[in-house]
């Protein structure tokens, strides 16, 4: 029989439709269909110039900025959801808000080589990424316009990564918290109000005691496919020590961190046949101290990230009623990947 599954954090309800579920190893799907075409990639290493003037980079050799001999560049979007220039103007029209569509939209290009996937980069470098991640985040938090700061990516065709196949992520810094992250924040802190616990710390703890829905355990990090799954082989990656900003990770931290995405990245590429995939970071938001602040957000929240293999399409009843019906239990998903060896 088909469950109903409750999300404990923000209250969402999900379909496991057991009835219908398919074996774990029936799912696969690959991220792009023809071979990457290196000489027209922009993000190559010698195609600066192809590319908006840098605005970070990690160059190991102290390299002039725009030329070869980096590791990590990170450069402005060429077409940007968001515009760092200019002031919001909130403004009334009739029963609409409205301001202008003020932000910054930036490319992190991860690898100077023309490598497609993550799960392609050593350990070491995915902890550079993460540096690169942290760093602008926290240069961002300097323009208070800002509200959060998103870190997103977008691996292959169907998961909106684009023709060019060259390993990058996102980051899209907002002048509102994004919807999805505030449902987050309100279900956490209802959570702590009753309870005086974060509720991630409780499902991290009941995650490591019942172990169903484990995938990995190490280094101070967990990743699981969570309880009300959305998507087959939806993984989350969670910190066992509380914290609620992704930008507080020490140097030894973002190591640990780049060892748990790498494995959990080339389980999914080697288990389920390369597919598209999005990941998100969720973290606190940008913090600045005014009437009604919120003064428990560092006790009640705890930075995670999800990772999303899109081998499913959201179709009308989803879009009508919200909720998601994913067609395999999490436990059968955590149990393939947990034993799929890289």
């Amino acid at each position: 029989m088909p469950e109903l599954r409750k999300d404990p954090v923000i209250g969402r309800w999900v379909i496991i439709a057991t009835e219908r579920a398919s074996r774990p190893d029936q799912f696969s799907g690959k991220s792009y269909e023809n071979p990457p075409e290196k000489q027209s990639c922009p993000f190559c290493e010698g195609q600066e110039s192809r590319t908006p003037p840098e605005i970070y980079a990690i160059r190991p050799g102290h390299t002039h900025p725009n030329t070869p001999g980096w590791d990590i560049r990170v450069v402005p979007s060429i077409a940007p959801f968001l515009r760092i220039e200019g002031e919001l103007e909130r403004r009334g029209k009739g029963i609409y808000d409205i301001m202008n569509g003020i932000g910054a939209h930036e490319i992190i290009i991860e690898t100077n080589q023309h490598i497609a996937n993550m799960a392609d980069l050593s350990e070491l470098h995915i902890a550079k990424i993460i540096t690169t991640y942290i760093d602008r985040m926290t240069d961002l938090e300097k323009d208070k316009r800002f509200k959060y700061a998103l870190v997103f990516k977008n691996y292959g065709w169907a998961a909106g990564g684009g023709r060019v196949q060259h390993a990058r992520s996102q980051l899209i810094a907002t002048p509102v918290n994004p919807k999805r992250v505030k449902e987050e924040l309100i279900g956490a802190r209802n959570y702590y109000d009753y309870h005086e616990r974060c509720i991630f710390c409780d499902l991290i703890k009941q995650e490591l005691a019942s172990g169903e829905r484990m995938i990995l355990d190490i280094d101070g990090f967990i990743a699981i496919v969570p309880f009300a799954a959305r998507f087959p082989f939806e993984v989350w990656i969670m910190p066992k020590q509380h914290s609620c900003d992704f930008t507080s990770l020490d140097a030894s931290s973002r190591t640990n961190l780049g060892k748990v995405i790498k494995q959990v990245l080339a389980k999914i590429k080697k288990g389920l046949n390369d597919p598209p995939y999005n990941y998100v970071v969720h973290t606190a938001p940008f913090r600045r101290a005014k009437m009604g602040y919120w003064r428990s957000i560092d006790h009640d929240y705890h930075w995670h990230i999800e990772i999303m293999p899109r081998l499913t399409r959201v179709a009308g009843f989803e879009w009508g009623t919200g909720f998601y019906i994913c067609p395999l239990p999490p436990e059968n998903a955590a149990k393939f990947l947990r034993e799929t060896e890289v």
